[in-house]
């Protein structure tokens, strides 16, 4: 962590008070335009917000479609003012509510997740008296997604829905990979498929939507290198294909991850049974690298201000009133004093949205985005959860 980065993630500690979060957006586009330099000008970049919905208001130009699950991520979308002809509306619940509500503000691409979401969709295309394009999710073998027999059928009898147009199929199976053979053989499986697709029903895509859930290394290699080497042995695979379909790459983790600081306040150092416990004003209901996947591991983690003098061992522990809330099991650190401030870096995607945010009625934390022209600006302040556990969310 550059001194640079200390100057306004210090500003951010004093103006906005901690826990808070920090979104580097010119990180965020950087990141972007490396994957875009990898994969190269034939593939399309689709950004899913859920990885961090905050980071809808500010997706480069790179970006040509934004991913959104649910109602709530098209609310996001609709209130920073996101261009809607960029939608994919996927999720594996969709209503008729849900599906007329992206229709009418423009939505893009419907994704299908079963036969009953092609009828929906279908049903909210005809009582608009219109067309909606569709892809079809093809499953892994788990609640997402059709299988590969009714995926056929389906592409068989796609002109009896008069009011969709069948552009492609989608496929993502998971998060976190980090050999390029995986994706090799999840290109290779797609390929093949449409090869029987073309010739069995004559189908020929103008979209194909593939996530490949590259890997994020948090607790190993705290600098870009491990995640850029992934990304340029994958990148061969992802050309190829683009050479023979119009291929879109699906990200969430690997755009966002590196833009995220978090900002936890020391209000608390105690030693018991000669282990040194820091409590922290945050903790585990705000961090979460990959499934609550830490404790006995160390995520790239520091001391807010000078790194000079003594260092000693700490179990970092959030304000949570449970063992599990345990951040850190053991970290060497600048010695640490009341009121002192540490960042957890890498955590842009998820943590934001993932945590257990109303455990015990803890507020939430501040979330702030910076960039080098724009300087720091406050996105949410620090708000009160104990409303959702007392039934007066609504008053």
């Amino acid at each position: 962590m550059n001194g640079g980065n200390m100057d306004f993630l210090s500003k951010a500690a004093v103006g906005f008070g901690t826990p808070c979060y920090i979104f580097d957006t010119d990180v965020f586009a950087d990141r972007v335009r490396k994957v875009r330099q990898a994969f190269g000008e034939k593939v399309g970049l689709c950004y899913s917000i859920k990885a961090n919905p905050f980071l809808t208001a500010s997706l480069p130009e790179e970006i040509g479609y934004i991913e959104v699950c649910s109602p709530g991520e098209l609310s996001v979308c609709e209130s920073v003012g996101a261009d809607m002809s960029r939608i994919i509306f996927s999720g594996v619940n969709k209503t008729f509510g849900d599906t007329e509500r992206a229709f009418t503000d423009g939505a893009a691409i419907f994704t299908a997740e079963s036969s009953r979401h092609l009828s929906l969709i279908n049903s909210v295309a005809e009582k608009h008296g219109s067309t909606a394009d569709v892809i079809l999710r093809l499953s892994h073998g788990n609640q997402f997604g059709i299988d590969e027999q009714e995926l056929c059928e389906l592409i068989a009898d796609r002109d009896s829905y008069k009011n969709l147009r069948f552009i492609g199929l989608h496929y993502f199976t998971g998060t976190q990979k980090s050999k390029p053979k995986v994706i090799a053989n999840e290109l290779t499986r797609l390929d093949e498929l449409l090869c029987r697709l073309k010739e069995d029903y004559g189908f020929l895509p103008s979209h194909i939507e593939y996530g490949t859930g590259l890997a994020v290394e948090y607790f190993k290699d705290f600098t870009d290198d491990t995640d850029l080497s992934l990304l340029g042995e994958t990148a061969e695979h992802i050309r190829a294909f683009a050479e023979k379909y119009p291929l879109t790459v699906e990200m969430g983790r690997f755009f966002a991850a590196p833009c995220g600081y978090y900002l936890t306040g020391v209000n608390d150092i105690k030693t018991t049974n000669g282990v040194s416990y820091v409590i922290c004003d945050g903790g585990i209901n705000h961090l979460n690298y990959y499934g609550q996947n830490m404790a006995m591991k160390v995520p790239p983690i520091a001391k807010l201000g000078s790194q000079e003098g003594e260092t000693a061992d700490y179990c970092l522990c959030g304000s949570l009133c449970t063992g599990a809330d345990i951040l850190v099991r053991k970290v060497t650190l600048p010695k640490l004093a009341v009121d002192d401030t540490l960042v957890f870096s890498k955590c842009g995607a998820y943590s934001v949205c993932e945590g257990l945010s109303v455990f015990l009625s803890r507020s939430l934390p501040a979330v702030c985005a910076y960039s080098r022209s724009g300087g720091l600006v406050q996105l949410r302040g620090h708000a009160e959860t104990y409303p959702l556990n007392c039934g007066g969310a609504d008053k």
